[in-house]
């Protein structure tokens, strides 16, 4: 099935695809107005959810749904894959969060190489899941990157960048939708002047690299050793995945939002993670600076609540410790 009437005149270059998860959505959309595209390649499908039913990734159901042909690789260095992509006659193979590295065949199979999308201002944040760690380390702005893809993680010419400030309270889930945004006018924009050798291509400074390593769900763990900006700012970047949590009597406490807030005045510091106010309004936990309001938490096998229905059902009380 191809997209539009057949008679529609042919795009200004030919290309594919490659992108798994929601982010990469936006970008599909925009190659799709600028380029022919020949087929989106993605990640098999995976068991998701509580039935641990297989469901195909967003880039899968997106493709279906605008008639382009879908590719699922099991294995990328067998040598058929890249292969198969030569056939494919792409002057270009847009990469964006495809969640796999792409051997050198692969990278050179199409006529002008791999151009990824990356969800930061490289060099900082190289890896897998750049969105997260900018907000967990207090970042004030980030960005996406269109760069030339090489056999390193992220270590390509960059092409072009696009940046925006970090919203106070934005969690990783929203800045997410607006970097796919801009993602997408990268693509729209850039990618075009890149295939018609209009920009030049800028090595990265490799003396300012940071890395952006891979999620685990026990990245979610808070420390309420650390300050309340830093709870705060570890809270929004581990939302919704894999989510932040603490302990309280004994069981798992997700927790969902938080407010930077200052301690109540007491004769005695309080250890970290102390609840030091607890009514049907408001839950304060010190922190080893200032302190955090938890607004919407979560206890396991629960639905999630604000702090004070948690009060209300004598889930907490000031005295508490959490973690």
């Amino acid at each position: 099935m191809t997209i539009g009437p057949r008679s529609a005149p042919r795009r200004s270059f030919r290309a594919v695809f490659f992108g798994t998860p929601a982010f990469a959505v936006p970008c599909l959309d925009a190659l799709v107005e600028v380029a022919d595209v020949a087929a989106v390649v993605c990640q098999p499908d995976k068991p998701a959810g509580r039935g641990l039913e297989v469901a195909a990734p967003p880039i899968k159901r997106r493709a279906m749904e605008i008639g382009l042909p879908v590719v699922q690789p099991q294995k990328l260095r067998t040598g058929e894959f890249a292969a198969w992509l030569s056939l494919q006659d792409v002057d270009v193979a847009l990469v964006v969060a495809y969640g796999r590295i792409l051997p050198k065949d692969v990278l050179a199979a199409p006529r002008l190489g791999c151009v990824n999308v990356h969800a930061s201002l490289l060099p900082k944040l190289r890896g897998a899941a750049p969105i997260t760690w900018a907000i967990v380390r207090g970042e004030t702005e980030t960005g996406v990157t269109l760069m030339k893809m090489d056999e390193g993680m992220d270590t390509g010419d960059m092409l072009e960048q696009h940046s925006t400030p970090i919203i106070e309270d934005e969690t990783a889930g929203d800045l997410s939708l607006r970097l796919g945004v801009l993602g997408a006018m990268a693509t729209r924009i850039g990618l075009p002047k890149f295939v018609a050798g209009e920009l030049a291509a800028t090595p990265q400074d490799a003396s300012r690299a940071t890395l952006a390593p891979m999620l685990k769900k026990e990245d979610g763990r808070i420390d309420f050793c650390e300050s309340a900006r830093a709870v705060h700012d570890h809270v929004r970047g581990m939302t919704p995945w894999p989510g932040a949590f603490t302990s309280s009597r004994g069981k798992m406490l997700k927790v969902h939002a938080t407010r930077i807030t200052d301690l109540p005045n007491a004769p005695v510091v309080p250890a970290p993670g102390t609840v030091v106010f607890a009514d049907k309004n408001r839950v304060v936990v010190a922190c080893a600076e200032r302190s955090v309001e938890l607004v919407r938490v979560q206890l396991a096998g629960k639905k999630a609540v604000t702090a004070g229905e948690w009060f209300m059902g004598r889930g907490v009380a000031e005295g508490d410790h959490l973690g």
